[in-house]
């Protein structure tokens, strides 16, 4: 058997012009192309009409529909026009609809007699690529239909017919459609039959692969209207708030005014993206209908998937083992299917691992795919608490999975070793078991490292079937460069895919998230390879999912709210937000293009006006708009231009000799001048945009992916190698304008952003079985420090020159979409509104004073209407979105929690960071836990991150017991003005309550370090305000002193 360069572990620098190769190969399969649309909707070719004309569903704008998606529409759908919104007129032939028009009805009485085996005669397409203005531009004259039919009479037709009447009618009809080629009378039967059944299959593929399912109108109008009425009240309590001071509380009331405008404010914010909220549905066996025909070669469109690791010893290597066994499993193409595993730590650990992992899946996969199993990573489908024989029929399955069961057991044993071994790192580094040094001894200092594990004709399984590809990655890092953390890492990844396999779309997954859907990567491509909206889809992202979060989820690890109530709402306006993993993205989106231009709808034209008037008019336009379709063809348009802005840059040509051959491209631009050819190929733009890699840039420009014919295999594992090198990004766009954006924790939301400002859209996919599903840190220190990095995240975008509040207008962002981006960078300043407010009724309390004066008729109408429209505004969304009441309370719970404590030091850690340059970290200290089940939960991690919440718990509790004992003192006339006082302390503690149950755990113990520091905070601050006391009145007149005598 042949050998193949690519495979085995290749380590190298490009910098040190090193290659070192250290194992065998074996040979790989080459990727099939997939092939292209014309129909928009469907993308089947368009057929053409009876009388030999093309058809033409809408004589409007001309937008390409073909008939069966057309029928399809007017008889299920909305009965218009995608593109223009008009409503549909009904062809020659076709079946009315209710609401046709009666009076132009042009009908043969063909209708009456539709089979399902028509045959029409399609129109093939020269070009690669979709060119969207066919039939509408290049010459081709679009023909006027008239509106009714000569010489037919509707009124006197026969509404009943005797058998031989009928029958005489059915066989004039057959011989017109004889004559017309439309049934072959040589046909029998059974072939009729059999032809039916295609032509009924070919009929439901052409059909589209998704569609909007909308909120009803019952649910969502209601929802709506409260909104606006909630503003309305809102807008008239701050003008009471306002003009109605607290002159006894004045310093009291100032502050809580300026909170409650912040929380009006941070409302708004997170309220009106949800206004548009929809829902999606996914069409997979249409999708195979149209991709995998049988006896036809798939094509069902290549994906890369990317995982990355860190460090292992943090992420369990058996975690990060069943992700990449559920990758390998997935129920798609394996040629069409690569999985990149990133390990940024070097570590030989994971190396090992994905060794043992590619060993296992040469049994797991077939086991797999032959009993359907679901979710396909093994160590969460041995432990389901549910009837694993349900749906089984074949007779081997209780024996087979057994023995996969013992095999897993096997392998867990296997790795568990290995994670011990890594344990106690040798004084000399780690060995090969070929003897050869580990190349990642110093993690700070290593080549880069590629090992082709499967995906080769020797790396088959059990059954001898092929496997996807699985590649290990560990990018070069020296000392003095900067490495950018995990998004640096996924930009190595995209880079070293590029070259080895190129996939159009790319799946970005965490190690702890696995699937947990087989049918994943067919849902996202539902949406991708839809040829009407996939060319403008930058991603596609699914909700997260977690397991081992207990029933109750005390601190909103699921954040049911944000993934059910606002992604969905995003969607309906430009599309979700990146959330950092279950994502797939379009990798033309990633490397800074801007999405094709829609189609615009053509001016009417008229016969009035002479020729030479159109020409004069239409002339110049014409030459301009082919120059542009070219460059839009090219993937070129808007980055090369001499004298256009790009991503705030200027690209100007650069005289210079290409590196690498650009045959193909000098192919389309015969009739160009000289100097818009030079200023599309310049190379110079090309390197200093994607860096020094010819083979990199060439797969740029390969917007359906695959590699250059005629690559060698050798020459592209050196080219991986050079990719991955530390100093490739130095002086290019990585991380400003390309892939994963550098400057924050929090990358995905600023790659996001980025992409949804050059007018990408996004698309929020939510099947019924989760797609993917992940584990999340449930007690209460680990979950505080994930919020705090978020919100620091937050705070490095505010403070940097891609804030949503300043960067990126006049383009083509959504103004609901940039509230929504603004909401997320802006929610960390809530933390010091929110802790001063969490403080007021404390010192309402004790002090006895209360930041609203006494309120008259009015005002107790704004207050109670205040209240009821928030409750109904909760009830509405919890009715549309069927999220549960628990799972909204807890959100509302935590909320209040993470704002008075991992938001508030995002915001001081942030300041410092970005001002003055000081890396604050917030260490965790762990401590051991009793409890089996759930017992992370009880875990206790001290951390700085709960000294405030636990402050403002014993601060409103004095406060209670103070404000009662005051008015027990006072008698019967001091309960009333006591009552609003109680509630607004109820209020913060009920909401900080399971952070109370937190840290008392499930013995009702607290450290005593916490309640030390706790109450010290909470004396100091009472004693020094009972000093201070700024509210008693102050003496104006002389000071009377104590004579000394007894009088």
């Amino acid at each position: 058997m042949a050998t193949n360069p690519m495979a085995g572990l290749f380590a190298g620098s490009h910098g040190r012009n090193e290659l070192h190769v250290m194992h065998s190969n074996v040979d790989e399969h080459d990727r099939l192309p997939m092939q292209n649309k014309i129909c928009r909707i469907c993308g089947d070719e368009i057929g053409l009409k009876e009388n030999g004309e093309i058809f033409m569903a809408c004589h409007e704008c001309g937008f390409p529909v073909c008939r069966p998606c057309y029928e399809y529409e007017r008889s299920e759908g909305q009965q218009t026009c995608p593109q223009c919104h008009t409503r549909y007129k009904r062809h020659k032939g076709c079946p009315r609809v209710e609401g046709d028009d009666e009076g132009n009805a042009d009908d043969d009485f063909e209708e009456e007699f539709q089979l399902k085996n028509l045959q029409y005669d399609l129109q093939h397409s020269e070009h690669g690529d979709y060119n969207q203005n066919h039939n509408l531009v290049n010459g081709a004259a679009i023909p006027s239909v008239a509106g009714s039919v000569a010489g037919k009479d509707f009124e006197g037709e026969k509404e009943t017919y005797s058998n031989e009447e009928w029958k005489d009618r059915v066989d004039k009809w057959k011989t017109r459609q004889e004559k017309r080629g439309l049934i072959n009378k040589a046909d029998d039967g059974r072939k009729d039959q059999d032809d039916d059944d295609d032509e009924f299959l070919m009929a439901e593929a052409r059909q589209p692969l998704w569609r909007k399912v909308p909120i009803p109108s019952r649910l969502i109008n209601p929802y709506r209207i409260v909104i606006v009425i909630r503003f309305i009240i809102l807008c008239f309590f701050f003008h009471f708030r306002i003009l109605t001071p607290a002159y006894d509380a004045y310093p009291l009331w100032v502050i809580s005014v300026i909170c409650e405008i912040w929380f009006g404010l941070s409302w708004i914010l997170d309220q009106f993206p949800k206004w548009f909220p929809i829902n999606r549905e996914t069409y997979l066996d249409r999708l195979s209908l149209r991709f995998e025909r049988e006896g036809e070669p798939d094509r069902l469109t290549p994906v890369d998937v990317f995982v990355s690791s860190v460090d292992p010893l943090k992420e369990p290597p058996i975690i990060t083992a069943n992700t990449v066994l559920s990758i390998l499993s997935v129920d798609y193409p394996v040629e069409k299917v690569s999985c990149y595993v990133s390990d940024d730590g070097a570590s030989m650990l994971l190396f090992d691992t994905l060794s043992e992992t590619a060993e296992f899946a040469r049994r797991w996969v077939p086991f797999c795919k032959k009993y359907s199993i679901e979710p396909r990573a093994p160590e969460f489908y041995f432990n389901e608490k549910i009837d694993y024989l349900k749906d089984k029929v074949q007779p081997t399955f209780v024996k087979d999975r057994r023995a996969m069961k013992r095999e897993y057991e096997e392998f867990k044993v296997r790795i568990n070793a290995l994670v011990s071994k890594a344990l106690k790192k040798p004084e000399e580094g780690w060995v090969m078991q070929d003897g050869t040094p580990w190349p990642g001894n110093n993690t700070r200092d290593h080549p880069g490292m590629i090992q082709v594990y499967l995906g080769t004709e020797g790396a088959l399984d059990i059954e001898g079937k092929e496997l996807p590809r699985l590649v290990y990655v560990s990018r070069e890092k020296r000392p003095g460069y900067q490495h950018h953390k995990k998004a640096g890492a996924m930009n190595a990844m995209v880079r070293v895919s590029a070259v080895l396999t190129n996939a159009p779309f790319m799946l970005n997954l965490d190690c702890d998230h696995y699937l947990n859907n087989s049918k994943a990567i067919r849902e996202a491509m539902c949406f991708l390879m839809d040829p009407q909206i996939g060319k403008k889809l930058c991603y596609v992202q699914f909700p997260q999912r977690f397991d081992g979060i207990d029933r109750h989820d005390r601190y909103a690890n699921r954040n049911i709210v944000f993934f059910d109530i606002n992604m969905k709402g995003l969607d309906g306006i430009q599309g979700p937000v990146y959330v950092g993993t279950g994502c797939v993205f379009n990798r033309q989106a990633l490397y800074g293009y801007d999405p094709p231009a829609s189609e615009k709808r053509p001016k009417m034209t008229c016969d009035c006006w002479p020729k030479w008037c159109c020409c004069c008019c239409g002339g110049p336009r014409k030459s301009k708009a082919k120059k542009k379709g070219l460059k839009a063809l090219l993937g070129l348009g808007g980055v090369y231009n001499k004298k256009k802005k790009m991503m705030g840059k200027q690209y100007t040509r650069k005289p210079s000799g290409p590196a690498f051959d650009l045959e193909e491209i000098e192919e389309g631009l015969e009739g160009y001048d000289e100097l818009e050819k030079s200023s599309l190929m310049s190379q110079k733009n090309f390197e200093k945009r994607f860096g020094m890699s010819p083979v990199f840039i060439t797969s740029t420009l390969m917007e359906d992916g695959g590699l250059p014919e005629g690559t060698a295999p050798g020459s592209l594992i050196k080219e991986a190698i050079h990719v991955i090198s530390c100093g490739y990004e130095e002086k290019t766009e990585w991380g400003k304008e390309i892939g994963w954006i550098y400057g924050s924790v929090t990358e995905d939301i600023l790659t996001g952003f980025k992409m949804h400002c050059r007018g990408w859209r996004s698309v929020y996919c939510c099947p019924k079985r989760p797609a993917f599903k992940g584990s999340a840190p449930i007690n209460l220190s680990d979950r505080l420090h994930q919020v705090l990095r978020w919100a620091l995240g937050s705070v490095e975008i505010f403070l940097s020159r891609h804030c949503p509040l300043w960067y990126g207008w006049g383009g083509k962002l959504k103004l609901l979409e940039r509230l929504a981006y603004i909401n997320t960078i802006v929610y960390p300043f809530t933390s010091i509104a929110l802790i001063a407010y969490c403080t007021l009724p404390a010192v309402c309390l004790l002090t006895g004073k209360f930041i609203v004066p006494t309120l008259n008729n009015l005002a107790s109408i704004w207050f109670i209407a205040l209240f009821l429209s928030i409750i109904v505004t909760g009830v509405l969304e919890l009715r549309w979105s069927g999220v549960s009441i628990e799972d909204w309370w807890r959100n509302e719970q935590f909320w209040v929690i993470g704002g008075v404590s991992a938001h508030l030091f995002a915001v001081f850690q942030g300041l410092l960071k970005v001002l003055a340059g000081v890396d604050t970290n917030f260490t965790v200290t762990t401590k051991a836990a009793d409890d089996a089940e759930f017992g992370e939960l009880y875990l206790f991690k001290w951390t700085t991150l709960l000294i405030p919440p636990t402050t403002l718990i014993i601060l409103n509790m004095v406060g209670v017991v103070a404000g009662v004992s005051d008015a027990i003192n006072n008698g019967y006339g001091s309960w009333g003005p006591l009552f609003g006082k109680l509630f607004f302390a109820f209020w913060v503690i009920v909401h900080l309550y399971p952070f109370l149950k937190g840290l008392m755990g499930r013995q009702n113990r607290t450290p005593t370090i916490v309640v030390l520091w706790s109450i010290l905070l909470a004396s100091i601050f009472s004693l020094v305000w009972v000093r201070i006391d700024p509210f008693l009145p102050k003496q104006t007149g002389p000071i009377l002193k104590q004579c000394g005598v007894e009088c």
